[in-house]
């Protein structure tokens, strides 16, 4: 075997152990440092992790456009997205894909995202340039993500990939959500399917419905805003 082959594989073991460990080493890090801070004024602990965690996240979700480069957009966002905690589905799969060390490897485009379950996942809008390239997806389901709000909707709408492809958008507990962001998606012009549920920062449902059906008269919504 080419001593250039064997580079390439112990570079992709290395890059799909990283998640791992990194998780690993902050939980043991916070269990060793927290305990030996001996100041008068500090921050509770559950505020301080929480602070800890949304920067981890942040890291998490820090765009790697050599990567995107290197190894494809469809690659690089299921990186993205598993390193956040998503799911992916390829194109010409039913399995979901959720563990990062199982990544599939093979051909350069081998392996298209067609959809994201990113449910409990620290997807944030600073992450939303992986989407980009996404040419095959259509469906993402957005539950319980603590970090989804009105731009990251908007951002959705305005990727010329996502107005052709997405047909199929749920949008479940996201807290920051409101009627800005789901009018925003009257860009997606192929989508087919919208699910909205438990999202109280919506006050205005009626017109924001109105505003999408006359915007995409064939598009079906289904409402659990109650």
């Amino acid at each position: 075997m080419a001593i250039g082959k064997v580079i390439e594989q112990w570079a992709w073991l290395i890059a799909e152990h990283v998640t791992y460990r990194w998780r690993i080493f902050t939980m043991m890090f916070t269990q060793l440092v927290r305990p030996s801070l001996n100041i008068k004024r500090r921050l509770p602990s559950s505020l301080g992790c929480r602070y800890f965690w949304g920067w981890l996240n942040a890291v998490f979700n820090r765009v790697d456009y050599e990567r995107i480069k290197e190894v494809g957009p469809d690659r690089a966002a299921s990186e993205w997205l598993l390193r956040c905690g998503a799911k992916v589905r390829y194109k010409g799969f039913e399995k979901w894909q959720h563990d990062y060390n199982g990544l599939p490897t093979g051909p350069l485009g081998k392996y298209k995202i067609q959809g994201i379950d990113a449910t409990e996942s620290c997807i944030m809008y600073r992450g939303f340039d992986y989407l980009d390239g996404l040419e095959h997806l259509e469906e993402v389901k957005l539950c319980k993500c603590m970090y989804i709000e009105d731009a990251c909707l908007e951002r959705i709408s305005k990727i010329e990939n996502l107005q052709k492809s997405l047909q199929r958008l749920e949008i479940i507990t996201c807290g920051n959500v409101s009627d800005k962001g789901v009018i925003s998606l009257n860009s997606l012009r192929n989508l087919q399917y919208l699910f909205l549920s438990d999202l109280p920062a919506i006050k205005q449902r009626a017109v924001t419905i109105d505003l999408l059906q006359k915007s995409n008269p064939s598009l079906q919504i289904e409402l659990d805003l109650d």
